[in-house]
């Protein structure tokens, strides 16, 4: 369309159809052209895949083309018995609207055009994520329609201080963005930023919300992960009613959470629906066994290298017994046996479902075995690392973080030992210290330290102990409990 003509609707029909077909020339956008039963045209654009042609049919194209008499065709917008009509001038915000599954009608002598809720979007069934199983409680989870999951969302927080603001990110996916909050109960300036953000993003297409998290990092090229998420309403609602700001991104099963804290992956959405010790207990067990899983092969590597007297003196001759013929050195080997455990774990996620179990099994006993009968690799090796594997998918949600960090300490303590381990401990604490997102420090309650948020932290205490909301938050809003 050239630049000189008009950008909204004329009311020629001939004219305004072509306008909107130029904007839309995909063989998969359909027009149907049909009189009313006083003769008027009208020409309806919409896409194949997306509208309901069925509802199309029922709700418009038959109650227009039943009308008699100019009284009954004064007013189209009358005559349609769609639940969802809008009204629109702008070329290219009814084509959007098209590629979006809503049809647009237009008609002769008419200066707006119609916009029709007949979209049919094919989605899955709502069921329980894979990724977040839980013995007790809700078994919901999130799919890709962004509308459904707002729906999960409104049925568990029936309350007119919810607010859904819509946004569009994505230059050609038009993707839509659900910013949620609780009004008066979230910080203004944390939505506010939120959406200055999102307003900022300059992208192609937005297919899934892990896109977003990078533009929503203060430090984008952080190893450590700015923003939340989840799959689940219930943990989704509960993070709203503490203060956060949440997104849902069309397409997307996964939901965004806003200030996101470290401590939020140690705790489970079941830590609430079972007894407080309980929660505890597995809380601690989390954090063990993800210490476990970082720091035990590296102090295996620093122990054999550098300060052999840290091992007990029966576990001291095990070790020197079973590593006597192993043509490799301490840490080469260590790092070789964890190379394998990656690949087999890449593997097996990417192969079908049934032939990567296979391979697992395979994997972990057959090749396993074969290497220590080998002399290849010792049997301590394999068993550290193996302890060192199933340990960091105690806390599934940090895996991504954690398994580089156990290559960068396996690496330090084959350089200089127990100090290069204690020096990238520290390095790791002051880089975590020191970050923060939207005004949350990633490290807090512990620092800084929040004495009352301590109660939710690694220690989970009653439900009555907990009354406000947490204080590094800074919600507006701090009693939940009365």
């Amino acid at each position: 369309m050239n630049t000189g003509e008009s950008k909204t609707i004329t009311g020629d029909l001939t004219r305004d159809r072509e306008a909107i077909r130029a904007l839309l020339p995909a063989e998969d956008i359909f027009t149907f052209d049909f009189t009313d039963g006083t003769g008027r045209q009208f020409v309806c654009f919409f896409a194949d895949a997306l509208t309901d042609k069925d509802l199309l049919s029922q709700q418009v194209f038959a109650p227009l083309q039943h009308t008699k008499t100019a009284a009954e065709a004064r007013s189209v917008q009358e005559a349609v018995r769609a639940p969802e009509v809008r009204t629109e001038q702008d070329f290219e915000t009814l084509a959007d609207e098209v590629l979006a599954g809503n049809p647009v009608l237009l008609w002769e002598g008419a200066r707006e055009a119609l916009i029709l809720g007949t979209k049919k979007v094919p989605l899955r069934t709502i069921a329980e994520p894979p990724t977040d199983v839980a013995i007790k409680g809700p078994r919901e989870g999130f799919i890709e329609d962004v509308k459904t999951n707002s729906a999960l969302v409104r049925k568990r927080l029936k309350t007119g201080e919810l607010m859904m603001d819509t946004m569009t990110v994505g230059r050609r996916s038009q993707t839509a963005v659900m910013v949620c909050y609780l009004k008066g109960t979230c910080r203004d300036g944390v939505v506010k930023a939120v959406k200055e953000k999102l307003e900022a993003i300059d992208i192609d297409a937005v297919p899934d919300s892990s896109y977003l998290t990078r533009f929503l990092s203060d430090r984008p090229y952080s190893l450590v992960k700015q923003v939340g998420t989840t799959e689940k309403p219930d943990i989704f609602c509960a993070k709203l009613a503490e203060g956060r700001v949440g997104l849902l991104v069309d397409g997307s099963p996964i939901a965004l959470t806003l200030p996101y804290m470290l401590v939020e992956d140690f705790q489970s959405g079941e830590d609430y629906f079972v007894p407080a010790f309980r929660a505890t207990f597995m809380r601690l067990l989390r954090l063990f066994a993800l210490i476990v899983a970082i720091y035990l092969p590296a102090f295996y590597v620093s122990a054999q290298l550098f300060k052999l007297q840290l091992l007990p003196v029966k576990l001291l001759l095990t070790i020197a017994g079973s590593i006597r013929d192993i043509p490799l050195s301490p840490s080469l080997e260590m790092l070789l046996v964890l190379l394998v455990l990656e690949v087999l774990n890449e593997a097996s996620i990417r192969m079908p479902k049934y032939v990567g179990m296979a391979l697992s099994v395979v994997g972990a006993l057959v090749l396993g075995e074969t290497a220590v009968n080998a002399g290849f690799v010792s049997t301590p090796a394999i068993i550290i690392i193996a302890f060192s594997g199933i340990g960091l998918y105690a806390v599934p949600n940090l895996i991504e973080e954690t398994s580089i960090v156990r290559f960068a300490m396996l690496l330090a303590a084959g350089s200089v030992g127990t100090f290069g381990i204690i020096l990238l401990t520290a390095f790791i604490l002051i880089y975590l210290v020191s970050t923060e997102n939207f005004g949350v420090p990633l490290a807090a309650p512990f620092a800084p330290f929040y004495g009352r948020d301590m109660r939710d932290a690694l220690v989970k205490y009653n439900l009555h102990s907990l009354k406000t909301r947490p204080a590094a938050l800074k919600s507006p809003n701090k009693r939940r409990l009365k």
